[in-house]
């Protein structure tokens, strides 16, 4: 008997707590593919989660608005004649 079943989960390592139990006997061999669930995300919830490793830098904001500000400066070549 064949039974596929998508069940949500968090990956704790090498471990991934399922969020319902799948009702397969405790020790039954199983396979698992793995990617990342995106249903329900919003566009930059990645990068807010990444960015925690710069929560105790407040000078963060400024840095950011400075590569933003170089990013809009023009970039083509002056052109003298």
């Amino acid at each position: 008997m064949e039974m596929n079943q998508l069940i949500p989960g968090i990956i704790h390592g090498k471990t991934i707590e399922l969020q319902k139990s799948p009702g397969l006997a405790d020790g039954q061999e199983v396979e698992v593919m793995v990617r990342p669930a995106t249903a329900g995300k919003k566009w930059g919830e990645g990068i807010l989660r990444s960015a925690g490793g710069w929560a105790d830098y407040p000078e963060m904001d400024s840095v950011m608005e400075k590569i933003h500000q170089e990013r809009k400066r023009e970039r083509r070549p002056i052109v003298e004649e």
